[in-house]
């Protein structure tokens, strides 16, 4: 990386050092605290209010921001999920020569917080709500050549049952994990294999909500692909299934770029790497390890953005969500920040569609103080 980036990012970081973006603590069930957190609606929304929120602001921004809801299943299961694409240009947007990115939020229900992200990205985008230290005008300018699609929340089905009171809840509206139901190294069982969290499904794709996952992934042909989880504090590429990540120039360039993320933004203290080596036990059937694989998008990423590991099992909405305003804010305005950073980085460092580096590819648009 040039010189010149690496200095800005050093002054441009002096200024967060009083706030903590990760926290760096792990989810663990083996503990001795037995009480159960409930829901801060003063935070969080209901799964169907914040599809609301974002549909409202998207219809204030038909400039650049568009809505479908794409649906799927049979008379005795269906499924809908809420897609939203930027573009400035919609002239263009289907333009191949654009860096296409997709960013998947709430595949696991009771991980409230990745959802309650991508309404704060969306609304980055939008240009209405900016986490400190981010430029708007530069914003615009830098994604003037980008296409982005976010799905806000995969899992609609599973979040009503966790807004119904079953806050531990992760599966979908029938009991499937969306993230073992993909079709790379399906089906395979760990010794500690539990139904309750981990059931695959009948086949590869036997859910509606992966098999829309699935066609918007092959048509949008992403360059980048990111899938946000709460749970621990963790920056994840291929291969979920195995303890190792794949061969070449894209999986190094994909290192390099955790790599950098972790020294910028966890003070080198994030799981980062293979999820499979970092997390310590074994995912089959997994997102992202299907995009990488099969669609071949050339970066692929879980990111684990949040874990309160003195959380008793059985406490799952402090396990897996800050359960307090000043911790939201900072985590909220911080990640989506590292959103915003991670496709600057990208923009400006990599040209995607060749992997050859390119140090003028856009400006930068976070501003240094």
């Amino acid at each position: 990386m040039a010189a010149s980036f690496h200095l800005f990012f050093i002054i441009f970081l002096s200024g967060f050092a009083a706030f903590p973006i990760f926290s760096f603590v792990y989810a663990n069930a083996n503990t001795t605290q037995h009480s159960r957190t409930p829901i801060n609606h003063h935070l969080y929304h209901s799964g169907e209010g914040l599809i609301e929120k974002i549909k409202s602001l998207v219809h204030r921004h038909p400039d650049k921001l568009t809505v479908e809801t794409i649906q799927a299943g049979t008379k005795d299961y269906k499924a809908d999920i809420t897609v939203v694409t930027y573009s400035q240009n919609w002239e263009q947007s289907g333009d191949k020569s654009k860096l296409r990115i997709l960013l998947s939020f709430g595949q696991h229900a009771r991980e409230l917080i990745s959802s309650e992200l991508a309404l704060r990205i969306l609304s980055a985008l939008g240009e209405e709500q900016f986490p400190p230290e981010m430029d708007p005008a530069s914003l615009h300018d830098t994604l003037e050549n980008v296409v982005i699609k976010i799905v806000p929340m995969e899992n609609l089905n599973g979040r009503k049952i966790v807004d119904a009171g079953e806050l531990c809840e992760r599966r979908n509206g029938r009991g499937v994990d969306l993230n073992r139901n993909w079709a790379v190294d399906w089906g395979k069982k760990e010794k500690d294999y539990d139904p309750a969290e981990e059931y695959p499904g009948t086949a590869p794709f036997s859910e509606p909500e992966t098999q829309i996952m699935r066609e918007l992934a092959v048509s949008f042909n992403p360059h980048i692909w990111v899938n946000v989880h709460s749970g621990t504090d963790g920056l994840f590429m291929p291969y979920d299934h195995k303890k190792s990540t794949p061969d070449g120039l894209p999986s190094q360039r994909m290192r390099e770029l955790l790599d950098e993320l972790n020294v910028l933004y966890c003070g080198k203290r994030c799981l980062v790497g293979s999820g499979g080596a970092a997390v310590g036990y074994l995912a089959h059937g997994t997102a992202t390890d299907y995009m990488y694989d099969v669609v071949r998008v050339p970066m692929a990423f879980t990111f684990e953005i949040y874990g309160d590991d003195k959380a008793s099992g059985a406490d799952c909405f402090k396990m897996f969500n800050p359960i307090d305003q000043t911790t939201f804010k900072v985590k909220a305005d911080c990640l989506t920040l590292i959103v915003c950073f991670i496709l600057v980085l990208i923009i400006y460092e990599y040209d995607i569609h060749t992997y050859i580096y390119n140090s003028e590819l856009c400006s930068i648009f976070l501003v240094v103080n």
